[in-house]
C-alpha cells in the first residue's frame, strides 16, 4: 500500500549565486524566496563547489537552502544534488559525470536540453544536451523559465513587450522536450522536475541599474511542489533526505506559480482490486482502477496517455477510469482575460506496466 503524500513544500530549483554567475549570495537569496512565499531553494553554481559554498546549506529565515552545483561547459549541463566534491567538467564525457555523481551517492537532472537561445544579443547560444545514449540519471528539467523566456527575445522591442508581460508570454515546456521526456519514461521511471535558472544579473542603461529577471521574480515562477509522507521539521539533516528522498522518487510537479498559485494539485490512482493507491512518480503493475485529478483552482485539464492526449476537460476536478497498462500524466493550462490558456502544471507520471 503506497503512504499518503499529505505535506507539499514548494522550492525553487536551479539558481545561480556570486560564486558563479549569478548576482547575489545565499543569504540574499534566500530572503527573496522568503518574500515569495517558498519553502526551500536549490544553488546550483556552475562548476563550483567548495566547502565555503556548502557551509550555505541549512535553514535561513525559515528557508531550507540546499546546495548543488551546475556540471557542464558548453553543452550537456547537469544539475547534481547531494554530492560534497565538484566533479570534472572539463575533461570526463556526460555519462562519466553522471557516474561521478552517483559515486558520491548523489543524483541529477538533465537541464534545459533542447534550450534555444536568445537570437537578440546572445546570437542564439544554446547550452543543449546532445548525448541520449547516457544513463543512470535521475530525470530532466523539462521547464526552465530563463531559457523559455529569452528565446521569445528577437529584437530589442520583442524584450521590452516580453520583460512587460513575462508572467504570460513565457512558453511552456517545448515539444521536443515533452516528446523525449515522454518516450523515456516507456522505458523507466524519469522524474520532472523545474526551475527558474536564476541569476539576478543587472545590466547598465545609462546612470540606471536595472535587473530585468530579479531573484524575487523568478523565485515565484517555475516551481517544483515536493509532496512528502512526513513534515519538515527544522532539523536540516534530516529535512535535506526528506526532499531529496521525494524529488528521486519523481513526488513531485512543475507549476508556474507566478501565473496561479498551484499549491493542492493532487494527481494519483487507486487499484479497484485492493484499493492501493498509486501516487505521482510511482509504478505498480497494472489492474483497473480510477485516476482522480484535483486542482487548486478552475483550468484546462489534459490526460497524457504514453506521449498521447488521452482527454481534455474543463474543470477544478477530474475522475476518470484506467483500463489500460500504460504511462499516465497530467498537464494543465490556465486561463487568462488577454493571453488564452497559459501553461501552468506538469505532473509527474504514474506508471502502469
Amino acid at each position: 500500500m503506497s503512504r499518503a503524500l499529505p505535506f507539499e513544500y514548494v522550492g525553487n530549483f536551479h539558481i545561480h549565486s556570486a560564486y558563479s554567475d549569478g548576482g547575489g549570495s545565499a543569504k540574499q537569496i534566500a530572503e527573496a524566496a522568503r518574500t515569495v512565499g517558498l519553502d526551500l531553494i536549490a544553488l546550483n553554481d556552475h562548476s563550483y563547489l567548495t566547502q565555503l559554498h556548502t557551509e550555505d546549506e541549512g535553514y535561513h529565515n525559515g528557508i531550507l537552502v540546499l546546495v548543488g552545483s551546475e556540471i557542464g561547459t558548453r553543452f550537456h549541463h547537469y544539475l547534481a544534488y547531494n554530492i560534497k566534491n565538484q566533479v570534472n567538467d572539463e575533461s570526463y564525457s556526460p555519462q562519466e559525470v553522471i557516474d561521478a555523481v552517483n559515486r558520491q551517492g548523489g543524483f541529477g537532472f538533465l537541464a534545459h536540453p533542447f534550450e534555444e537561445g536568445m537570437p537578440f544579443l546572445e546570437n542564439s547560444m544554446a547550452y543543449t544536451w546532445n548525448d541520449w545514449s547516457v544513463s543512470g540519471y535521475t530525470g530532466i528539467c523539462i521547464w526552465n523559465f530563463t531559457s523559455r523566456w529569452k528565446e521569445n527575445v528577437k529584437t530589442s522591442w520583442h524584450g521590452i513587450y516580453h520583460l512587460i508581460f513575462k508572467t504570460y508570454t513565457v512558453k511552456g515546456p517545448s515539444r521536443k522536450t515533452l516528446e523525449t521526456w515522454d518516450r523515456l519514461c516507456l522505458k523507466r521511471q524519469v522524474v520532472a522536475i523545474g526551475g527558474s535558472d536564476a541569476h539576478g544579473s543587472s545590466m547598465k542603461i545609462g546612470l540606471l541599474k536595472l535587473t530585468p529577471l530579479s531573484y524575487r521574480y523568478l523565485l515565484g515562477t517555475i516551481n517544483t511542489h515536493v509532496l512528502t509522507p512526513s513534515p519538515l521539521g527544522g532539523d536540516f539533516t534530516t529535512d535535506k533526505g526528506i526532499i531529496y528522498e521525494a524529488l528521486r522518487a519523481g513526488s513531485c510537479f512543475v507549476a508556474h506559480d507566478g501565473l496561479s498559485p498551484a499549491k493542492g494539485f493532487r494527481f494519483f490512482f487507486t487499484r479497484d482490486r485492493d484499493g492501493e493507491r498509486v501516487q505521482m512518480g510511482e509504478e505498480a503493475p497494472f489492474s483497473p482502477g480510477t485516476a482522480r485529478i484535483e486542482l487548486p483552482r478552475r483550468g484546462l485539464i489534459r490526460v497524457i496517455k504514453n506521449g498521447s492526449l488521452l482527454k481534455g476537460r474543463n474543470g477544478s476536478e477530474l475522475s476518470f477510469e484506467i483500463t489500460e497498462r500504460g504511462v499516465y500524466r497530467v498537464e494543465v493550462f490556465r486561463k487568462t482575460l488577454l493571453f488564452g490558456f497559459r501553461p501552468w502544471i506538469f505532473s509527474n507520471p504514474i506508471y502502469l506496466r
